[in-house]
């Protein structure tokens, strides 16, 4: 199994102001100074997970104290220079709140030459908030994604003249990357999903997919992918094309490890401070999904547990361990977490980790990554996902 270290790379001083954490939280609760420190502080810590031996993946979000990294490609271009050895993921790139996806293809592929091929590219929708920030219409978003992720691709992969490009979004005389990508015929490309539909999709596309803090979910998703994969390709995917997200704090003794999980939980309480009409702009979802969102209620967009019920408003750290959203612990029950969980979704190759969240400091971050490296990460290198025919018995 691949571990990738992520950081949301928070502003977290204004974790105390009231109200929302995203769009109209106001400049004035920034202070540049304490951000430079922040950021260097995150990016410090990206260099220490290279030194442990870990891959990096970051991302990207816009008018929101929750991320300060409001561009994948500037951090991965800095952590191209100063990393060595860690794959680099950008989980991801906003495509449809972008209006340029030449240039998106051009920071792409500079950043895959600076840093000798060792770049990851995730492809995402984005989130309904940055609607407002991008000023991109919400209706036909998933059109305008598509026919950027073409260009982009048609762009990464071109090995012959400049072509030029017509569509009903983009228009584009000449395209023309100068560097192209070092990894031929592009880097890797990611996307997310949440459900077994998506998750389909994006197999027929031979993609990695990746599903983030979806509990028991992940099953249905991992579930969907691989029949999808063995239909349009004729065979099973390897695992690593399968990836999850949680947070993870581990600690030589439990009390700690369960101190340090507190501090990360911060993490999902400002993630949800977000006034409601921001939170899905009309025609940003499909109306299938949007249909599906009122049938089942406010409780279907909350984590469930393993026997299928809602987490509570304001969850505790076992419940959050119990949900599959966070592994803590020494190291032994860590591992005992990630291995029950992976047995029950049916196995993954990619354990995306967030190893720093919420208000968790410096020194506390150094030593969960230290710590997870030496004594958790050599045993994941042995975990083995279930055989098809438990597999088949599990998603039953």
């Amino acid at each position: 199994m691949k571990v990738w270290q992520f950081s949301e790379q928070a502003y977290y001083p204004a974790f105390d102001v009231q109200g929302s954490m995203r769009v109209t939280l106001p400049q004035r609760h920034c202070d540049p100074r304490e951000a430079q420190a922040l950021l260097n502080r995150y990016l410090d810590e990206y260099m220490l997970a290279d030194e442990l031996g870990y891959n990096i993946m970051v991302n990207e979000h816009h008018a929101s104290a929750t991320c300060m990294s409001t561009s994948c490609m500037t951090t991965l271009a800095i952590l191209a220079r100063q990393t060595k050895n860690a794959r680099l993921l950008a989980l991801g790139i906003p495509l449809a709140h972008r209006s340029n996806p030449v240039r998106v293809a051009e920071e792409i592929a500079m950043v895959d030459v600076l840093s000798g091929g060792r770049l990851e590219v995730g492809l995402v929708k984005g989130a309904g908030y940055e609607v407002y920030m991008s000023n991109q219409q919400s209706n036909g978003f998933m059109d305008r994604f598509w026919e950027a992720h073409d260009l982009v691709v048609a762009a990464l992969t071109n090995t012959e003249e400049n072509f030029s490009w017509n569509g009903e979004h983009y228009h584009y005389r000449v395209v023309s990357l100068w560097p192209r990508p070092l990894q031929q015929p592009c880097p890797p490309i990611w996307m997310t999903a949440s459900s077994a539909g998506s998750a389909a999709q994006h197999a027929r596309l031979d993609y990695t997919c990746g599903t983030f803090l979806s509990g028991a979910v992940a099953r249905s998703v991992f579930a969907g992918y691989r029949q999808a994969y063995l239909e349009a390709h004729g065979r099973q995917p390897s695992d690593d094309r399968l990836a999850y997200l949680a947070l993870v704090s581990v600690a030589n003794d439990r009390a700690t490890a369960f101190a340090r999980a507190e501090e990360m939980k911060a993490y999902f309480s400002t993630a949800a401070r977000l006034e409601p009409h921001f939170s899905n702009p009309a025609g940003f979802n499909s109306v299938r999904d949007n249909v599906r969102m009122l049938q089942a209620g406010s409780a279907a967009v909350r984590p469930r547990t393993r026997d299928g019920k809602p987490l509570p408003a304001n969850p505790t750290i076992e419940q959050y361990i119990d949900a599959g959203l966070m592994f803590v612990g020494t190291p032994d029950d860590v591992f005992a977490q990630i291995r029950q969980f992976h047995g029950e979704v049916g196995g993954f190759g990619n354990l995306l980790m967030m190893g720093q969240a919420g208000t968790l400091g410096h020194a506390e971050t150094v030593e969960n990554l230290t710590l997870f490296a030496r004594e958790v990460t050599p045993r994941l290198a042995g975990l083995t996902a279930p055989s098809p025919d438990i597999r088949a018995q599990v998603f039953a």
